[in-house]
Formats: structure tokens, C-alpha cells, sequence
């Protein structure tokens, strides 16, 4: 027996006892030391429908652990290792317990110097954002182009992202609905400046003031199509998510007359040669200490309650869970 959070239809999400029988079908069953939180793990907890596909659910889009049991030639029990997305939990079950049972052809094995704790606070935060910095580079955008926004700044793919690209020597500034209280940690992370996304939250005409090189944005609606109209001539904006909305209310002229280009952040359906390739550079550039700086960590026992408060937006940085205490 193991603990699980589950969620079922019209149930509020719970701690339970279950066995190796209630999971579902896979090719790798893991022993789970670590997964982490994301808005959409408190959408699943919360019963969001737009998010949970199949009820009964074990919430939780990330984990890592040690292989138990395999029947894929990649791995071996012993083998630490790490899945993100894939469905886990939205249609599958996820990290949310003591123990998981996943596919094969998603999962990788724990890149070196990465401990199981650290790949947790990276997760799908910290892999979504590691797929925006890729598409900023791919698009040829270099530091000496200019300044990089990054929307929704204090979250979990905003922290990394802001991070990641201070790294590599971009000029970045944050955007986030509470300035004066994550001014100095989004700075400590290396946000060169910080503004309030009310700049973005009404919708403005269909060209502004060209004012980016490149930006990666969470937020969607109106504040993805300001962005898109701000941004300079052959720049990139990356879409990862959609706390305003889903809605994208802009019009051809940034496309057309600046030559922007929107692309997307998918980290569910990532195939596996992006996944190991995002996984290796992020072991090797982000910043071991820096990620500890914006990383807190709870036992199973507080995940519930912390999915609210990140529905809440009072969720900063990076959400471990340790699933052992």
C-alpha cells in the first residue's frame, strides 16, 4: 500500500491508501521521491474539467523517482529518472503519490550532476521555459537585439525563464501583478527591470511602440496581443500559457508589417529528442543555487491546500514536493 492524492467526480481531492492494482497500465513503475506543483496541478486538484480527463485522477505533471519495475530495454530498476507532461495528470495518472506508472517513450534518465530534488524544481516549469529560451535562439535572436519580456515573471516558467535567459547574457524584464512585492526576487533571479502587467491587461491598438527583441509569455488574451503588437521588427514571441485567458484578440498587423513570428510551448507532447535535449541544457546552465533561491518544499500532506493558494496566485517561484514526507 501507498499514499495517492486522488480526485474523483464530484469528490474534493484526498490523501488515500491504494495498491499497485489501482494504477493504471505502463511500461515503468517508479518509486516517486519528488514531483512539484503547477497551476495546472491546482486546476486537476481543484476537479477543473478542463484539465481531468478520466476519474478516478492522481493529479501531478511531474515526476521523479527510482525505476521499480520495467518492461522497456531503456531502463532498469535502480535507474533514476524523470517524465514531465505526457498527460500525466490530466489523462493519466501522476506524481501526486508514492508511487507511478508511466509509459517508456516520454521518460528519460535523471541527466548527470542533476539531483532528483533539483529536476523536481525544474519540472515542466522550468522545462517550458527551457523550450521558449530554445525557440528564442532558433529564431536568431542574440542580447545585442534587445531587451526579452517575460510575462506572468514570478510563476514557476516565468522564474526559470527569467533566469535561463539572464544566463545567457539577455536583457530581461519582468513583468508581474505584484511589482513592489516580487521586485527584489525577480532582480535576485536576474531581471534587469520590472514592470506591472496592468501595462498589458487592456487592450491597446494593433501596432504600438516596438519595445522587444523576444519575449515568453503566460498570460495570454490581451496581454499575449500588446506583446505581439510591441514587439520589433523579426522577433519571436513564445506562447506557454493562458492565466488571462485563451482568447487572443490581435489583428494580422504584427505578422505582416514586423514580421513577428508566435510560436508555441508545448511540453505535453514534446517527442523525446526535444525532451533530452531541453533536459541536458538545462543541467548545464541554470544555476544550482539560484534555483534553490526560488524553490520551496512541502510533504504530499500540504499539496492540497498549496493548490489553492497557486490557483490563488500567492504561489512564488518553484513548488517541490517531497511525496515521502
Amino acid at each position: 500500500m501507498f499514499r495517492a492524492i486522488v480526485v474523483d467526480e464530484g469528490v474534493p481531492a484526498e490523501i488515500r491508501e491504494v495498491d499497485d492494482d489501482f494504477l493504471q497500465p505502463g511500461d515503468v513503475t517508479i518509486d516517486v521521491e519528488y514531483s512539484s506543483l503547477n497551476y495546472k496541478d491546482g486546476l486537476a486538484l481543484s476537479g477543473n474539467r478542463g484539465v481531468v480527463r478520466t476519474w478516478p485522477l492522481i493529479p501531478g505533471i511531474d515526476v521523479v523517482g527510482v525505476v521499480a519495475q520495467s518492461s522497456s530495454g531503456r531502463f532498469a530498476p535502480g535507474d533514476r529518472v524523470l517524465l514531465n507532461g505526457d498527460g500525466m495528470g490530466e489523462r493519466a495518472f501522476g506524481g501526486f503519490a508514492e508511487r507511478a506508472r508511466v509509459r517508456a517513450d516520454a521518460l528519460i534518465h535523471l541527466p548527470e550532476g542533476l539531483s532528483p530534488q533539483r529536476a523536481a524544481a525544474i519540472g515542466t516549469a522550468g522545462f517550458t521555459a527551457m523550450i521558449g529560451v530554445l525557440a528564442i535562439e532558433r529564431a536568431g535572436i542574440r542580447p545585442a537585439d534587445g531587451d526579452v519580456l517575460v510575462t506572468g515573471a514570478a510563476g514557476g516558467v516565468g522564474s526559470v525563464a527569467v533566469a535561463l535567459l539572464a544566463g545567457r547574457g539577455y536583457a530581461v524584464t519582468a513583468s508581474t501583478g505584484r511589482a513592489d512585492e516580487h521586485g527584489d526576487y525577480l532582480r535576485s533571479i536576474g531581471a534587469g527591470a520590472v514592470i506591472d502587467r496592468a501595462e498589458f491587461a487592456d487592450l491597446g491598438k494593433p501596432l504600438q511602440k516596438a519595445r522587444w527583441a523576444a519575449a515568453i509569455d503566460s498570460v495570454g488574451s490581451s496581454t499575449l496581443a500588446n506583446v505581439l503588437a510591441q514587439t520589433n521588427y523579426g522577433g519571436i514571441v513564445v506562447s506557454c500559457g493562458l492565466a488571462q485567458g485563451a482568447d487572443l484578440p490581435v489583428t494580422v498587423m504584427p505578422f505582416i508589417l514586423r514580421a513577428v513570428t508566435l510560436s508555441g510551448a508545448n511540453s505535453v507532447e514534446a517527442p523525446l529528442d526535444a525532451r533530452e535535449h531541453a533536459w541536458a541544457t538545462l543541467a548545464a546552465e541554470l544555476d544550482g543555487e539560484l534555483l534553490s533561491s526560488m524553490t520551496t518544499t512541502i510533504g504530499l500532506s500540504d499539496v492540497i491546500g498549496a493548490g489553492a493558494q497557486i490557483l490563488a496566485g500567492r504561489v512564488r517561484g518553484r513548488t517541490v514536493i517531497d511525496v515521502r514526507q
